[in-house]
């Protein structure tokens, strides 16, 4: 098996032009999964809200892109598995099953399973797909995160969109900008190879 740079095809994510082997593909799921724990202690809180604004659903999103909805997926039940376990790498170093955000966790699962088999169509080669992509992944996020906000803080639907979503929006914009370079930029970098 050679280890030369293969070119970039359709059908393919970036994780996929590295050499193919079950190593490969097991230590790309951890630290995808480790990735997203380390981007999680990067937290700041927002008045009024139980959510941090975090570096983890940008990680989340970047993973799933990154390895393709299989892995992605994989990675993110591993992050959110070992986290319920006890190891403190949820938000703020959080752990467990009791926080109002874990509803976060479990649509960052789905989501990284959504951009990354939208990656797999070609949707990481250009800025305004890219931006697309990373925008559907966050609606995921919030499309579970918020209902399970309201039911694990008791709130009315109404204070967890203005706790749970309403104050992320500006960030969550930059971060489908940042995005926006990142990927497209590397497979530009892939390409000239």
């Amino acid at each position: 098996m050679s280890t030369a740079a293969v070119p970039a095809r359709t059908g393919q994510v970036l994780a996929d032009l590295l050499p193919s082997s079950r190593v490969r593909d097991v230590a790309l799921v951890a630290g995808g999964a480790v990735l997203v724990g380390v981007a999680a202690q990067i937290a700041v809180p927002v008045p009024g809200s139980p959510v941090p604004v975090t570096g983890q659903t940008f990680a989340a999103l970047l993973v799933g892109t990154s390895l393709g909805a299989r892995r992605g997926l994989l990675s993110l039940a591993l992050y959110a598995l070992v986290g319920m376990a006890g190891v403190p790498w949820f938000a703020e170093g959080g752990s467990g099953t009791g926080a109002p955000s874990l509803g976060y966790v479990f649509g960052m699962l789905l989501a990284a399973t959504v951009v990354g088999a939208l990656a797999r169509r070609g949707a990481d080669r250009s800025m305004l797909r890219m931006a697309g992509a990373m925008l559907l992944g966050e609606a995921v996020i919030y499309a579970v995160g918020v209902p399970y906000l309201a039911l694990a803080a008791d709130m009315s639907l109404t204070a967890a969109v203005a706790a749970g979503l309403t104050p992320f929006l500006i960030g969550d914009a930059l971060k489908a900008a940042l995005a926006m370079g990142v990927l497209p930029t590397a497979w530009k970098l892939v390409d000239k190879r």
